[in-house]
């Protein structure tokens, strides 16, 4: 399978792990490091515990087991998505509007290849940020990571 078959193929099965309780399936990532490893990345109210990461992370690996649709040999990581969590999907957009965020670009956009700001919306092809008091508009094909800010 691809990586994104994979992805695709472990999201949906963590989505049946998780129906009906208060979790959330923030992302799944299948990526090679110096080992492949497959990525849970899990929320709810509250904040994610060590319970419910080993819940999922049992019931995920029987089914991945059963199913056995990996053929590399891979590490399974179930977590949360931790406090500078990525954002990726449009409910991560609206949730977390007008919050400070880190954009790290592919390449140079107006300058530079790291802004912090405050989110001010997006469309399915650009991102707007305030930063000093201007809101910059990126394109959504220039951002190569948008992730909450954190302040130390």
């Amino acid at each position: 399978m691809k990586r994104e078959a994979v992805e695709e193929f472990v999201s949906s099965v963590v989505e049946g792990i998780i129906a009906g309780t208060e979790m959330e399936l923030v992302d799944v990532e299948y990526v090679r490091e110096r080992d492949w490893y497959l990525r849970v990345y899990l929320d709810k109210p509250g904040g994610i515990d060590l319970d419910d990461c080993q819940l999922v992370s049992e019931q995920l690996s029987s089914k991945l087991d059963e199913k056995d649709p990996i053929s590399d040999n891979y590490l399974l990581e179930v977590s949360s998505p931790g406090l500078d969590r990525a954002l990726k999907k449009d409910k991560d957009f609206i949730r977390y509007n007008g919050r400070d965020v880190d954009i790290q670009c592919f390449k140079p956009v107006h300058g530079s290849k790291q802004y912090t700001g405050a989110l001010q919306g997006f469309t399915d092809d650009t991102v707007d940020i305030l930063i000093n008091d201007e809101v910059v508009t990126f394109e959504r094909s220039t951002i190569a990571q948008i992730r909450l800010h954190l302040d130390f």
